[in-house]
């Protein structure tokens, strides 16, 4: 096994949220969580559970993709990590730290995931609540529907 080429400094703040998580579930740190973790911290953007296991294969040949997958799992149980699916079966993830709660606004014609900001839907959780009575937890919702490019190319 290859030596662990970690940025400590990335990893203080999320690392001792996940150490938490993890212990009191009677779970540890391992080193091969501790590398999805920090692949994580590499990536800009939505990454696959493949592309996240392909970076972790340059640090050490011994992490499987079940280890990988199960990592995220985790990490998007104790919310470090949120996931889309984008429409073609490929679930994507990110590590929410570094853009904190947002929702996913996905093209399934093309696509394109772009994350936008939780007040831009205050309105709609304030419109249910009034309504409905209903408390809409928006942390991890994705919307359906057309890009502008996509939604031109539709109605041309």
């Amino acid at each position: 096994m290859r030596p662990l080429a970690i940025n400590r400094r990335q990893l203080t703040s999320c690392e001792q949220t996940f150490i938490q998580q993890l212990r009191a579930r009677g779970f540890r740190l391992t080193p091969q969580r501790e590398m999805v973790l920090s692949v994580l911290h590499d990536v800009a953007g939505l990454v696959t559970a493949e592309e996240v296991h392909s970076r972790v294969q340059h640090l050490s040949s011994s992490v499987d993709i079940s280890t990988v997958y199960r990592t995220l799992d985790l990490c998007q149980e104790f919310d470090l990590v949120s996931s889309v699916d984008p429409g073609d079966g490929q679930r994507r993830y990110e590590l929410l730290g570094l853009h904190g709660a947002h929702l996913h606004l996905v093209c399934p014609a093309c696509g394109q995931v772009t994350g936008i900001e939780l007040e831009v839907a205050q309105a709609l959780v304030e419109q249910l609540q009034a309504a409905c009575g209903f408390q809409a937890i928006l942390d991890h919702l994705s919307i359906p529907g057309l890009c502008p490019a996509c939604a031109v190319a539709q109605d041309g």
